[in-house]
C-alpha cells in the first residue's frame, strides 16, 4: 500500500492531468481525499484539474468546429445524447456549459455538439474557463471536506466487498435510466 501512495505521490499528478482531460471527476476525487490524508497537495490538485478539463474542452469544441465529418462518425451511436445536448441547449442556453460538467454521460458531447453548431468560440473559450474553475473548485474542495467519509467508505467496502458492485450497478442503472428518460422521442 505504501508503494501506492509513493507512486501517486510522484505521479498523481499526471493521471489526475490525463484523467481531467477528458472528465476526471473521480480523479479530482481521489486526489481531494490523497490531499486530505496528506499525499497530494490541493492547490496543485484543483489547478491540474482545471488547467486539463479546460484544455480538454476547448479540444472537444474545436474537433466539433473543424472536424465534422469525423465526429459525426463517433456520434452516429449516440444520436439520442446528442438530441438532449441539442436540447439542453435551447432550453438552458449557455448554462448548459456548467451543468455538462457535472453530468456524466453529456460531459464530453456538450462541448462536441456546441462545436456543430455556430456558437461563439469566444463565448465558449470564457464561459469554459469559469466553468472548469468552478468545478475543480467545487469537487476538489468538496472532496477534501468529505475526506475522512470517503476514507471510511473506502474502509467498509474493503471489509465487505460485495457492497462495491451494489453501489456501482446501482450507480450505474440511475445514470442509465436517467439517459433512457431524457432521451425518449
Amino acid at each position: 500500500m505504501e508503494d501506492i501512495l509513493t507512486n501517486l505521490e510522484t505521479y498523481g499528478y499526471i493521471v489526475l492531468f490525463l484523467y481531467s482531460f477528458g472528465g476526471g471527476f473521480v480523479a479530482l476525487v481521489g486526489a481531494g481525499v490523497l490531499s486530505y490524508t496528506g499525499h497530494m497537495d490541493l492547490t496543485s490538485s484543483i489547478l491540474v484539474a482545471f488547467v486539463a478539463n479546460f484544455l480538454g474542452d476547448v479540444m472537444l469544441f474545436y474537433m466539433g468546429r473543424y472536424n465534422k465529418k469525423q465526429v459525426m462518425a463517433y456520434l452516429h451511436k449516440h444520436k439520442r445524447k446528442l438530441a438532449l445536448s441539442h436540447i439542453l441547449m435551447k432550453k438552458h442556453g449557455s448554462w448548459v456549459v456548467f451543468l455538462q460538467k457535472y453530468v456524466y454521460g453529456i460531459k464530453t458531447l456538450i462541448p462536441l455538439a456546441i462545436g456543430l453548431t455556430k456558437y461563439d468560440l469566444k463565448k465558449f473559450i470564457i464561459l469554459n474557463f469559469f466553468a472548469s474553475a468552478l468545478w475543480a473548485l467545487s469537487i476538489g474542495a468538496a472532496s477534501y471536506m468529505a475526506g475522512e467519509v470517503i476514507k471510511s467508505a473506502y474502509e467498509t467496502i474493503a471489509e465487505r466487498p460485495y457492497i462495491a458492485p451494489l453501489v456501482l450497478f446501482s450507480i450505474i442503472g440511475g445514470v442509465w435510466w436517467y439517459l433512457s428518460a431524457k432521451t425518449k422521442r
